[in-house]
């Protein structure tokens, strides 16, 4: 008697350290999310990929970029596959220019659809999809990359 129950207790240890391990291994394969808020950090035309930039042109940047109202430019994409783009100013809670979409992602290709007819109106390629870093590029131009970073 004793010994059953020792063998039952055993077997049931077993069936919950591998359930445990399936569901361990579940959560860490299925990766990032797209989901959530994104703020444009970088852009790169094809013309600017293909450029070299000087130290002096670098340190000239770095100096235009300050401004006294701050713009950044968002896309968030929601757990029912749709999302919207647009340009947002610092204490203002509407953006202008605000581009609704649905999108589609498979594999690593986003989709963009326009949401009367369903059909894709861009195609990126996704090169980095982390918890803070979404990269991707023009499925049609290499070189037209955009990086952005995860907002809370």
């Amino acid at each position: 008697m004793v010994g059953n129950d020792f063998q039952l207790k055993n077997e049931t240890m077993k069936l919950l350290l591998t359930l445990a391990c399936i569901l361990l291994l579940s959560h860490f394969s299925q990766g990032q999310s797209l989901v959530g808020n994104w703020q444009l950090t970088d852009e790169k035309t094809c013309f600017q990929s293909n450029m070299e930039e000087s130290e002096t042109e670098i340190e000239l940047k770095q100096g235009m970029g300050a401004s006294r109202q701050s713009v950044v430019r968002m896309i968030s994409f929601s757990k029912k596959g749709t999302g919207e783009e647009g340009i947002f100013t610092q204490g203002k809670k509407k953006g202008s220019d605000v581009t609704k979409f649905d999108y589609r992602l498979t594999d690593q290709e986003l989709q963009l659809l326009d949401k009367k007819s369903g059909m894709a109106t861009q195609r990126f390629i996704i090169d980095e999809l982390s918890a803070t870093t979404l990269r991707y590029h023009n499925a049609l131009k290499e070189c037209e990359v955009k990086t952005f970073t995860r907002v809370e």
